[in-house]
């Protein structure tokens, strides 16, 4: 998990390292998630041949998975148990296998209950190949059972 001068961004770190340890799906991928602190998560992700498509290209399931993905850390960020209630992707541009993909997911807006997080992937040139936004609505519960953690006390 990537490195954060602030204890906000250690304890985010602490709630990513306890959700990477049961996220099956993203270590099957091999996203790792490189930076994390309050609202904002970088995810990355090699393309592997068996994530190609019938045109030799990375299917789309997997750009909206990492995106995904990046999404849900930032906006579990605080230990909040946070699901996506819906989410939107553009795709800009076919990405080859090989390809180290980089999506960076940012709040937009958080209520008490819900939030908007915008994500981009791009590609290690620096291209973007995807643009992805995600509805969140929080439920009851931790992300990372056991950690106590801050409280945003905004409204809806």
């Amino acid at each position: 998990m990537g490195a954060n001068a602030n204890g906000s961004g250690h304890f985010a770190r602490a709630v990513a390292a306890g959700m990477y340890a049961h996220d099956n799906a993203a270590r099957s991928w091999g996203v790792e998630i490189a930076e994390i602190r309050p609202h904002y998560a970088v995810a990355r992700m090699t393309v592997r041949d068996d994530m190609l498509n019938s045109h030799g290209v990375c299917h789309g399931a997997m750009l909206f998975a990492l995106a995904d993905t990046a999404f849900a850390y930032a906006s579990n960020s605080e230990n909040r148990a946070t699901l996506a209630n819906s989410c939107t992707i553009t795709f800009t541009e076919a990405v080859p296998a090989g390809a180290v993909l980089t999506a960076v997911a940012e709040k937009r807006s958080r209520g008490r209950r819900t939030g908007v997080y915008d994500v981009t992937v791009t590609t290690g040139k620096g291209a973007v190949v995807a643009l992805f936004r995600g509805n969140s609505y929080e439920v009851r519960g931790e992300s990372a059972p056991g950690l106590a953690g801050p409280r945003d006390t905004s409204e809806d």
